[in-house]
């Protein structure tokens, strides 16, 4: 007979008002009301952002120096992007000094000595200038490195046939 007594609910509303729950204070007078009435405060600061960008292995890379006791050498654009530069300026017509070259991608003449060395620090975006106007490839694969970079028909040319 204890069975059809029981009374069953089913929904989402069965259950009774659950504790407290955490609640986020945006101003200082709500912080100071909380603090007043006796509640447990915790303040913590956030540092991430939503729309952060991606952050580079750079910091990895100084901490590897930190922790290590010998000497790291910093990465390096490589002899051979070096090289390649150097042959395609002097195949250029006309031909350009490195100088030239440095004014045309906004390099002083030393860093441009440098990068053709391949002793110069990695630099992405100052290796994307010298790819467009060498118009070789500098950046990506290594058996890449040197390639010419062949510039094909636009989009819309390429639709029309």
């Amino acid at each position: 007979m204890d069975d059809w007594e029981t009374h069953t609910t089913i929904g989402s509303k069965t259950r009774g008002g659950g504790a407290a729950r955490e609640t986020t204070v945006k101003g200082k007078s709500a912080l100071n009301a909380a603090q007043r009435s006796g509640a447990i405060v915790a303040t913590e600061k956030k540092f991430a952002t939503a729309n952060a960008a991606k952050t580079g292995s750079e910091g990895q890379r100084l901490t590897k120096v930190d922790r290590s006791d010998e000497i790291i050498k910093p990465k390096t654009i490589g002899k051979k992007a070096g090289s390649a530069m150097q042959k395609r300026r002097n195949e250029m017509e006309p031909k350009l000094t490195a100088k030239q070259l440095g004014e045309k991608v906004q390099l002083s003449e030393n860093d441009m000595k440098a990068f053709e060395r391949g002793d110069a620090p990695f630099n992405a975006a100052k290796l994307q200038k010298l790819q467009s106007v060498l118009r070789i490839k500098l950046l990506g694969d290594e058996k890449d490195i040197g390639t010419p970079i062949v510039l094909g028909p636009k989009k819309k040319d390429a639709a029309k046939k």
